[in-house]
């Protein structure tokens, strides 16, 4: 590779957190490329909320908008396609996708995501985004003061509990067999009448994703509106991201300083892949900042080789 490259940035991943630095790098005239394989994790969210001018609108609308803003800054390209590899050669990165394609780049912005891991429950994956939830501040308006469900055990059962209870009272921890919740945490719980049902859960009964009832082995039920849970998740992009050496850490997400440099010279992480707060906005603003600082690290490199 020599140092006529095919694009300033590759960006990876054109969702929220990719579009927002790619947006940024685009205005700031940048030659880029965003790759991205159409594959969110919020791809069957009725509703996005707690992003403001954006309240309450489908992820999807969301996200096409947002590509077709982009796409109007004409040193921008958008690739639909999945990257197998990213490896460092000589001042740059190559880049290579699953059809074959490869590109060279000074500088590489991941915004791949992560995967979530569905528990083997039926109805669980099917009700995922819709009425199984992962964060009150995304959705605890929309089912306040309605009979929820928390299905997670130990340490982390508890601790949704004390969060979800600010939106509902009306509270049952499913642990889904014998629990481990420590018994002075299941005496606060008692306390405020948040029941703890240790029997495991055979299957969620569900209308076009929309939670019904609990079912348990026993062959008993309870009903239930919405039931929010942190199942679990590893990185989409984990065959590169090792290979590029990043470092993660002790949850498997990227680390990176405050402006979103990874431990790699030249690489960024955003979005979800580099922080356990997965919201849209947080994710755009994770982006855009990432955007900026990249096209001032191009123009500092431009003027330090302009010394030599």
């Amino acid at each position: 590779m020599n140092n006529q490259f095919s694009f300033e940035v590759v960006i990876i991943g054109g969702s929220y957190a990719g579009l927002a630095a790619a947006m940024a790098l685009g205005r700031s005239l940048r030659n880029i490329l965003v790759i991205d394989s159409g594959n969110p994790c919020n791809q069957q969210t009725p509703q996005s909320h707690n992003f403001i001018t954006q309240d309450g609108k489908p992820p999807a609308t969301i996200s096409k908008e947002a590509k077709h803003q982009v796409l109007q800054y004409p040193s921008v390209q958008f690739l639909n396609d999945e990257v197998h590899s990213v490896t460092q050669e000589n001042l740059g990165f190559l880049v290579q996708t699953g059809s074959g394609k490869k590109f060279t780049s000074k500088k590489i912005i991941i915004a791949t995501g992560l995967q979530d891991v569905m528990p083997e429950i039926p109805g669980f994956a099917a009700s995922w985004g819709i009425s199984v939830l992962h964060c009150p501040y995304c959705h605890g308006y929309e089912v306040r003061n309605k009979n929820l469900g928390i299905l997670a055990d130990g340490a982390l059962a508890y601790e949704l509990a004390k969060l979800i209870s600010h939106w509902s009272s009306n509270l049952t921890i499913f642990t889904n067999g014998i629990g481990e919740i420590d018994l002075d945490k299941l005496e606060i719980l008692e306390k405020l009448n948040i029941a703890v049902i240790e029997k495991p859960v055979e299957s969620i009964s569900h209308h076009s994703g929309y939670v019904e009832a609990v079912n348990f082995s026993d062959g008993t039920s309870q009903k239930i509106d919405a039931i929010f849970s942190r199942p679990k998740y590893h990185q989409k992009a984990l065959h590169f991201i090792e290979k590029l050496d990043c470092d993660l850490d002790e949850n498997g997400i990227i680390k990176t300083d405050h402006f979103q440099k990874t431990s790699v010279e030249g690489v960024y992480a955003v979005g979800d892949c580099a922080t356990l707060f997965r919201s849209v906005s947080a994710a755009v603003a994770a982006g855009n900042l990432a955007g900026a600082i990249v096209n001032k690290e191009l123009i500092e490199e431009k003027f330090l080789a302009l010394k030599c």
